[in-house]
């Protein structure tokens, strides 16, 4: 299918992408207000895996996202928030009733932290449309023609497990065999699923994957016949040192040599409205390591994560230096915590290269 994205002010983009996903309702108490107490909601819609489909768009690459949202005001409002933002929705469904019975968009609520009170997420999103939609007859070659790169993650699996035919691993392989370039984040949700099985499900998917992105919630056994001598990750911290990280992105390639890169996002919090970031990426036989950025007041840290993935994959697709794909990553993400809706905010490449 042929696109146009005003963005790219008559450069075409270097690739087409698509990715697969749940677009929700998101509903936050203005001004900080915790949810209790509040008499008001703003609303927007997002998502991890439209958010990174939005921020692609925003930063000019030719962006689609495939979803499944109940055919009336909501789902269609919903897809306008997408569509004003120059993503594709040609694929999305919308669905009936007789298709998906409760007839619902997923919501969920953001408390933003400030201070030493930290942000809290209520997530509403059971029975949603693309958790009763019977997706297994979706016909994944027709999806993926015409496109060069898939983004998958382990939360749309988790929100249906019923749902064995549209299995993570299977559109990562009919992509593959499409010859896509396939990413994929283990994105784990503790609320729809128990950390093994995401370990279990997820696992699945690295046989297809190029890039990676976070190092869980995935199984990376010291043995495979005997699981009780541990995993390789077991007592990394959340904020390894650079020994630890180049460690286990070895132990990864050394499993699943199609990976053709590793990137993961770290976080350290000094308050709940004030962090700073840093990553650590395996690209061509080499881990990097960007700066910490300089510890800022954020606004909300909600799709931080998601516009991480979407700068590295922008800087993928244009080819940039290796160092220069993880700084412009972080920055994406330090962006990100700047305004309060969930659409990632990524207006321009060389605000975002300012690292």
């Amino acid at each position: 299918m042929e696109h146009s994205n005003p963005i790219l002010m008559g450069n075409d983009s270097p690739q087409k992408f698509i990715t697969i996903g749940e677009v929700m309702l998101r509903l936050t108490p203005p001004n900080y207000e915790k949810i209790r107490m509040a008499s008001s909601f703003e609303a927007s819609y997002g998502g991890s895996e439209a958010n990174i489909a939005l921020a692609l768009a925003n930063l000019g690459v030719d962006s689609t996202f495939f979803s499944v949202v109940p055919n009336n005001s909501l789902g269609k409002s919903a897809v306008r928030m997408l569509r004003s933002n120059d993503v594709h929705c040609t694929p999305m469904i919308l669905s009936t009733k007789e298709e998906t019975p409760t007839h619902r968009l997923g919501t969920y609520y953001l408390e933003t932290g400030y201070g030493i009170r930290p942000s809290k997420v209520i997530y509403d999103r059971m029975h949603s449309a693309i958790t009763e939609y019977d997706l297994t007859k979706v016909d994944l070659d027709e999806l993926f023609d015409g496109f060069d790169w898939l983004h998958l993650s382990g939360i749309t699996p988790a929100l249906n497990k019923k749902l064995c035919g549209f299995h993570p691993a299977l559109p990562a392989r009919a992509a593959k065999e499409k010859g896509l370039t396939v990413s994929f984040d283990g994105n784990f949700r503790s609320t729809l699923w128990s950390w093994e099985e995401a370990r279990d499900y997820c696992t699945q998917c690295l046989p297809y994957v190029d890039v990676l992105f976070g190092i869980e919630p995935y199984h990376l056994w010291k043995d495979d016949e005997d699981h009780s001598k541990g995993d390789w990750k077991d007592g990394v911290p959340l904020q390894p040192s650079y020994e630890q990280e180049d460690e286990i992105f070895q132990h990864f390639i050394d499993r699943y040599p199609n990976l053709k890169c590793i990137a993961r996002h770290v976080r350290y919090v000094h308050s709940g409205s004030e962090n700073s970031l840093k990553a650590f990426m395996w690209y061509e036989g080499h881990t990097f390591s960007s700066p910490s950025s300089t510890p800022s007041t954020f606004w909300t840290a909600s799709a931080a994560a998601t516009s991480f993935a979407s700068g590295l994959i922008y800087a993928m697709m244009h080819d940039y230096k290796p160092m220069d794909m993880v700084n412009f990553a972080v920055a994406s993400s330090a962006i990100k915590h700047t305004p309060s809706t969930a659409t990632p905010t990524l207006p321009t490449t060389s605000r975002a290269s300012a690292t």
